[in-house]
């Protein structure tokens, strides 16, 4: 910053003489981060981009469709942004609401490449000392081929205090990336079932409803979901959080077997039981689920 501070006086004073160069350090200065490399422009690229603008700083290139519609509809996703208007409108008009709505795109853009990056930082390589989350903690997974942990496959250790918890699998060391991926998975699955029944058996007469089956589930979109019946499926992935916001999910559940909607007396019913759902909702929808 001082050197580009003093490149700007300098447009405006007499030359001066350079500065002394400093005494060479110990350890090896960091690299160096040029002004160009700092100013560049993003781009947010669609993979199957026909069309492509340049809104603010940014480049983008977005996949543009047609199709019966009325509206130009904009579409951000994990691969980019989507545009699509009705056959009628001509591409300048689509150009021009692309425009229009850059601040919204760009910080949308932006949110999702952020949330893509977590969720990258978060990819579990299944080898021996990998960790996951478990109930909001981490476990570390090591191979253990001389136990059969009583027919179950593996076993967690209880901890001391603060210590790490290890989830030992009855694997080979040579065990490969989906061998150790897939114990650990069976592993999870028990737990989630385990922990869920308890849960939904802890909530439900106090919403004063009754379930009678629960399934698994391993759906791209939902957390959850409830039949009249009583019928409740939850994911499995959700013991990767901790015990509240499970909590909350599986109230969430429970109180549709009450009110068959999203209405003010929904949320009103999952109060009486989980009163910061706001907040555990909030955590459930940023908190990045590790990568399989």
């Amino acid at each position: 910053m001082r050197g580009l501070l003093q490149f700007t006086l300098d447009l405006f004073d007499a030359p001066v003489p350079p500065p002394a160069p400093p005494a060479p350090a110990e350890s090896a200065a960091p690299p160096a981060i040029f002004l160009a490399d700092a100013t560049s422009p993003a781009s947010f690229i669609h993979p199957r981009a026909t069309r492509e603008l340049t809104l603010g700083n940014a480049r983008v290139a977005y996949e543009f469709t047609r199709g019966k519609r009325r509206t130009i509809g904009f579409i951000v996703g994990a691969e980019g942004l989507t545009v699509r208007a009705p056959r009628w409108v001509a591409l300048r008009d689509v150009d021009a609401a692309v425009k229009e709505k850059s601040g919204w795109i760009l910080r949308k853009l932006a949110e999702t490449q952020q949330r893509h990056a977590k969720l990258e930082a978060t990819r579990i390589d299944w080898r021996d000392g990998v960790s996951f989350p478990f109930l909001g903690e981490p476990v570390v997974v090591r191979l253990d081929p001389h136990h059969g942990f009583e027919g179950v496959g593996a076993m967690l250790d209880p901890g001391v205090g603060a210590q790490t918890r290890t989830l030992r699998l009855a694997l080979a060391n040579n065990a490969s990336p989906a061998q150790i991926r897939d114990a650990a998975q069976a592993w999870l699955m028990r737990q989630a079932r385990r922990i869920f029944t308890e849960r939904l058996d802890h909530f439900a007469p106090r919403l004063g409803v009754s379930w009678n089956k629960l399934t698994l589930s391993n759906a791209s979109t939902r957390w959850g979901s409830a039949r009249v019946d009583g019928a409740i499926r939850l994911h499995w992935r959700l013991v990767h959080f901790r015990l509240p916001v499970i909590d909350y999910v599986v109230a969430h559940e429970l109180a549709h077997l009450r009110v068959m909607d999203h209405s003010a007396r929904f949320w009103e019913t999952v109060e009486t039981v989980v009163p910061d759902y706001d907040d555990l909702r909030q955590q459930l929808k940023e908190q990045p689920v590790p990568k399989w």
